[in-house]
C-alpha cells in the first residue's frame, strides 16, 4: 500500500502558490508530511465560475489588498518579490514541463525556479526561452525536455490532472488535499500538515506498534 502524501496543488500565475511553495517542503520536513507536487491550470476553473481574469484584477480592492499582503508575507518569509509587471501570466508552459519533471524527481526544483523568476524576478514564464533557461538551471537537457513537454499525451496529462482538480473541489490555488480534505490558501499549509500528522501519520503509526 502507498504512502498517503500531502498533495499540493499550485498554478504558476498564483502569488500565494509561490510563498507556499517556496516553504512547504521545510515544514513538511519538520512535521513529517511527504509532499506530493500537483502543477493545474486555474483558468478552467475561473471560467467555469464565470470569471475571465483573475479575481485579484476582477475585483480592485482585492488586488490592492492581495499585493501589499505579498510584500508583508514575502518579508515574513525572506522571500524576494518584485510585483510582475503582467499578471496573471500564462502557466501553461511551465506546468507541461513541470508534468514531465514529476516522475522523474525535478518537479519540486524546477517549480520553485519558474516562481522565482515569475515573482521575484519579473521574466516572463510564458515563453520558451525563459522556461528553457529554468530546465537548464536544475541540470536537464531543454531541447529533450521541450519535445516531450509538448507532446500529446502530455497536453492531456495536464488536462487530465486539472480536471481532477474540479472533481476534488479545488476553486483556487494554492490548495492541499490531505485524505480527502481540502484545505485552500497558503495560510492552511500549517493546517493541512498537522491534519496529516493526527489523521494519517499517527493512526498508521498506532497499526504498526
Amino acid at each position: 500500500m502507498s504512502t498517503p502524501a500531502v498533495q499540493f496543488w499550485y498554478e504558476f500565475g498564483s502569488t500565494y502558490s509561490y510563498v507556499a511553495a517556496m516553504r512547504i517542503e521545510r515544514l513538511a520536513a519538520e512535521r513529517g508530511g511527504p509532499v506530493e507536487w500537483r502543477p493545474f491550470l486555474l483558468g478552467p476553473i475561473f471560467a467555469a465560475q464565470g470569471w475571465n481574469d483573475s479575481p485579484f484584477n476582477l475585483f480592485p480592492a482585492k488586488g490592492r489588498y492581495m499585493w501589499r499582503d505579498m510584500e508583508r508575507l514575502c518579508r515574513r518569509e525572506q522571500l524576494p518579490f518584485r510585483k510582475p509587471s503582467q499578471f496573471p501570466r500564462n502557466g501553461l508552459l511551465a506546468a507541461r514541463v513541470a508534468l514531465v519533471a514529476r516522475p522523474e524527481g525535478w518537479c519540486a526544483p524546477f517549480s520553485r525556479a519558474v516562481f522565482h523568476a515569475n515573482f521575484a524576478e519579473d521574466r516572463d514564464i510564458s515563453v520558451w526561452e525563459t522556461v528553457a533557461d529554468l530546465v537548464a538551471s536544475v541540470g536537464r537537457d531543454p531541447a529533450a525536455v521541450y519535445e516531450r513537454a509538448l507532446s500529446a499525451e502530455n497536453k492531456e496529462a495536464l488536462k487530465a490532472l486539472t480536471e481532477e482538480a474540479q472533481r476534488c473541489g479545488i476553486f483556487g490555488a494554492p490548495s492541499f488535499i490531505v485524505g480527502g480534505e481540502l484545505f485552500w490558501g497558503n495560510d492552511r499549509l500549517e493546517d493541512a500538515l498537522d491534519w496529516y500528522r493526527q489523521e494519517i501519520a499517527l493512526p498508521r503509526a498506532g497499526a504498526t506498534t
